[in-house]
């Protein structure tokens, strides 16, 4: 899969897979994008139910959101685990392309971004003494979830690109290896989505979204 670096609205990077027609996030702005889909109406808002995260998401990509959720967490005393389901990783001609971007554009170090695209799958690496990144190398539909997940980052590619990943058997399964009172995030607001995601059990809130869309979805289950 061909990828090529761009810049997106609010100066921070993203990449273009050409074959999907696709970006990895929003073209008005990625860093906006994240701060407000899957740290301010996902990991906040579960800080203020859960005294530890378990969190899962579904696309590492870039490693945006887990460069932020590490930000977010840096003085807070709670154990946050970090597994994310990435079959695709990107290239390191790719990483070495970003580097410098996400260092400047995500407040990180060149080391740390680096360290986590180089970690080999399924092994723990520990980012800080509360928090341990997990790479999982599989695609969602063919991967088995442990049944503890309170956060849920869903990321992948959107349904015109990837409409499988959006279908109900794997929202089924997401919803089955997730904690009461857990909650799903995504940038996507589709009707469809909104109601597969309610086919399972979810309770399904429209929230405004990021800069350049409507609406996104946060899904809890009760």
């Amino acid at each position: 899969m061909n990828r090529e670096v761009i810049i997106t609205g609010d100066g921070s990077p993203t990449l273009f897979v050409p074959e999907l027609n696709e970006h990895y996030h929003s073209i008005h702005g990625a860093l906006n994008e994240s701060m407000h889909v899957f740290i301010q109406n996902g990991l906040i808002h579960q800080l203020t139910i859960h005294q530890h995260i378990h969190l899962l998401e579904i696309g590492l990509g870039t490693a945006s959101n887990l460069l932020l959720t590490i930000n977010a967490m840096k003085n807070s005393p709670i154990n946050v685990r970090y597994d994310a389901l990435e079959p695709f990783p990107i290239q390191s001609e790719i990483v070495a392309q970003l580097t410098d971007l996400y260092a400047q554009q995500f407040s990180t170090s060149a080391t740390l971004f680096q360290s986590i695209h180089q970690q080999p799958a399924n092994i723990a690496l520990q980012i800080n003494p509360q928090f341990t990144f997990t790479r999982i190398e599989a695609k969602l539909e063919n991967v088995s979830l442990e049944s503890h997940y309170n956060l849920v980052y869903f990321d992948a590619f959107g349904p015109r690109a990837q409409p499988e990943m959006w279908d109900k058997s794997n929202f089924e399964k997401i919803y089955a290896a997730m904690k009461q009172d857990g909650t799903l995030v995504t940038y996507c607001a589709k009707g469809e989505v909104r109601r597969n995601l309610q086919a399972v059990g979810f309770f399904v809130e429209r929230l405004p979204g990021p800069p350049g869309k409507r609406e996104m979805l946060r899904a809890t289950k009760k």
